[in-house]
């Protein structure tokens, strides 16, 4: 399977990487595969984010083909990830989310080590979309 392009806002990418210098160097089993993805992402300014990715802080809508089940979660930092209907960006899942577009398909390393096929189905919020370039 190709990896799909994904695409960041300079906003998101600042304080991802402030979490990430934060943290242990094993403070969770995905960081490699998290900085991977932020190191191969279009960065553009937040107010330039096309409306159908997924930004910190989108409500996305995905599948995940192994289990045939759909979900709605919001992608959050991790402070904020104790909430029902959060999934936060260092989960395997949370990482896969960022930046794909609505329509694309990653394969991701889910918590057990599998591969788990991850597939943004709808973008049901997402900030930049709303003006809220400041969350």
């Amino acid at each position: 399977m190709n990896t799909p392009k994904i695409i960041m806002s300079e906003i998101d990418l600042e304080r991802i990487e402030r979490l990430l210098e934060s943290l242990p160097a094993n403070a969770f089993p995905g960081r490699a595969a998290l900085e991977a993805e932020l190191d191969r992402a279009d960065i553009v300014p937040a107010a330039q984010m096309p409306g159908n990715v997924v930004t910190m802080n989108s409500e996305v809508k995905f599948s995940v083909s192994s289990s045939q089940d759909t979900f709605c979660l919001r992608l959050v930092y991790p402070k904020d990830a104790a909430g029902e209907g959060t999934i936060s960006i260092l989960a395997p899942v949370g990482s896969a989310l960022l930046g794909l577009s609505q329509g694309d398909e990653i394969e991701w390393p889910g918590p057990a080590g599998s591969m788990v096929k991850v597939r943004i189905e709808e973008i049901m919020y997402q900030p930049e979309r709303s003006g809220d370039f400041h969350r």
